[in-house]
């Protein structure tokens, strides 16, 4: 099926959003994923299924800075 991750149209075969992020290597606990503009809760990413035309954005979870305080 046909979707877009992030801007980009691509093509996949996984069903669900966590066969999705397995499929590209992607740490579930690293990134949060929103599906057609909601943010889907961590605890459903095996049991929400992917459609075609879906628009998937991946928010992955940065580290860095100083860590200084002034």
């Amino acid at each position: 099926m046909r979707i877009k991750i992030n801007g980009k149209a691509e093509e996949i075969e996984a069903k669900t959003v966590l066969e999705l992020l397995r499929a590209k290597e992607i740490e579930p606990q690293m990134v949060s994923v929103e599906l057609n503009s909601t943010i889907v809760d961590r605890e459903a990413y095996s049991t929400t299924s992917l459609n075609e035309g879906d628009r998937l954005e991946f928010l992955f979870f940065m580290g860095g800075g100083e860590g200084r305080q002034s």
